[in-house]
């Protein structure tokens, strides 16, 4: 029923023009549309990335949206960190860092998180 269906990812936020300024200063996506106060809809690759202002904003504790960034990972990420963005460090089993990358065999790994705590990521597959 869905398989065919783009899907989009949903970030909240307690203030949004914060948040926009990170999402599109920051990270580099586009606005395609705003809903007044409350959405601002951003362009990433050939999906959508709905960011609102939620009073319950910062609560989730997992991994909210995943980029895959193919072998550009490394250059993403030390843009960011140029751009102020903190990568974190997890201890995971079987896991390794380089630098700010978590490694697991040919997979990496980077999580950051947005003004508001969501974490992000950045996969290289």
């Amino acid at each position: 029923m869905l398989a065919s269906k783009d899907a989009v990812a949903n970030i909240a936020v307690k203030d949004l023009p914060i948040g926009r300024k990170f999402y599109e200063q920051t990270l580099g996506l586009k606005v395609i549309a705003t809903e007044g106060q409350e959405v601002v809809t951003f362009k990433s690759g050939n999906t959508s990335l709905y960011v609102y202002r939620s009073q319950y904003a910062g609560n989730n504790q997992a991994t909210a949206v995943t980029w895959s960034v193919g072998n550009q990972i490394e250059e993403i990420v030390s843009a960011l960190k140029a751009k102020g963005v903190r990568f974190e460090h997890y201890d995971l089993p079987g896991t390794t860092h380089k630098g700010d990358l978590h490694v697991m065999g040919d997979r990496k790994v980077a999580w950051f998180k947005d003004p508001n705590g969501n974490i992000l990521c950045l996969v290289n597959a």
